[in-house]
């Protein structure tokens, strides 16, 4: 004979975990001090620069 479950258990277990799974991505996202936001943007950002730094020919002057 198959196992007993109740629905309504099995339904808020599921959304539980789906709310964990969701803080767990917020606290990656959101649970950076802000030093070290600072520093990450000041590192795409000059990345960034240097990346168009090696172009040959600037978009303005192609038109």
């Amino acid at each position: 004979m198959a196992e007993i479950i109740n629905l309504k258990q099995v339904r808020k277990a599921r959304e539980r975990a789906a709310k964990e799974a969701q803080a767990v991505e917020n606290r990656v996202v959101f649970g950076r001090p802000k030093a070290a936001k600072t520093r990450e943007e000041a590192r795409k950002t000059l990345e960034a620069t240097r990346h168009e730094g090696h172009r040959l020919k600037t978009p303005d002057s192609e038109a």
